[in-house]
Order: C-alpha cells, then structure tokens, then sequence
C-alpha cells in the first residue's frame, strides 16, 4: 500500500483521538492566524521571507485550517495527509528560530530560555502528526 492509497482499515481508537485532536489545534491555530494572535504570528516571520508577513500568516492560517480539516474529515487519507503535516510543521519551523535568534517576545515567550525550550517541542509536532496517520486495526 502506498502512501497516498487511501486506508481502507480502522485506525486504533488511541491513532484516532490523536489524529482528530492535532487537527483541531491546527484549526484552532489556523483561526488565531486570521483573527486575534495576526500580529504575534507576524512577528515570527523572518526578514528573509520574500513575501509581505501578512501574507505569510494569512497564508498559513489558511493551511493550518485545512490541514486540521484533513486530518478531522479525511480519515482514509491519514496516511497522505499526516505526511504532509509533519512537513509542514518542518517548513514552519525557521518561524521559531528566527523567534529565538532575534529574541521576539511572543505566545508568552518572553525569555530566551522559554524561546529555546519551544525549539524542542517542533519534534514532538512532528511526530504526533507521523503518529496520527498510522496504525491500522484489521476489521
């Protein structure tokens, strides 16, 4: 079976929960984009984007929607669409360094030690998104 094949096995209902839980952080992420935290979010966009960081934030928030939609309403393509969570959560991570190496107080990250800390949190997103689309349970 390949990645993008769509599942056609139950997933383990652990595999589930998690699954549907990164997706409505994801949405819930994604609305904070467009709506109250727009300029913290524009605060994690380095200089060298070569797009306005409204755009970028405005951008992602879309995404994040999406994919936290994905993941909630597409179960059979977990698989595929986990995948490129966990991408996205790769390709977003460069927002955190900058946050760090430029010392920018946002989400209450206030203190160099609190911005490093986050760091090693992407990982873990990264994983859970692997997670959420794996495990299948033979009917």
């Amino acid at each position: 079976m390949s990645i993008i094949s769509p599942i056609t096995t139950r997933q383990p209902l652990g595999r589930a929960i998690a699954r549907i839980a990164l997706g409505a952080v994801l949405a819930v992420a994604g609305v904070g984009h467009l709506t109250v935290q727009r300029e913290e979010f524009q605060a994690q966009v380095p200089d060298w984007v070569p797009f306005s960081k409204d755009f970028v934030v405005l951008a992602s928030g879309g995404v994040e929607i999406a994919l936290g939609a994905a993941l909630i309403a597409l179960p059979r393509h977990r698989k595929v669409v986990s995948w490129v969570v966990a991408a996205f959560f790769v390709v977003i991570f460069p927002g955190n360094i900058n946050q760090y190496v430029e010392h920018i107080d946002a989400f209450g990250l206030d203190t160099d030690e609190k911005r490093l800390t986050r760091l090693f949190f992407q990982p873990v997103l990264v994983l859970w998104a692997i997670a959420a689309g794996t495990g299948e349970r033979r009917a």
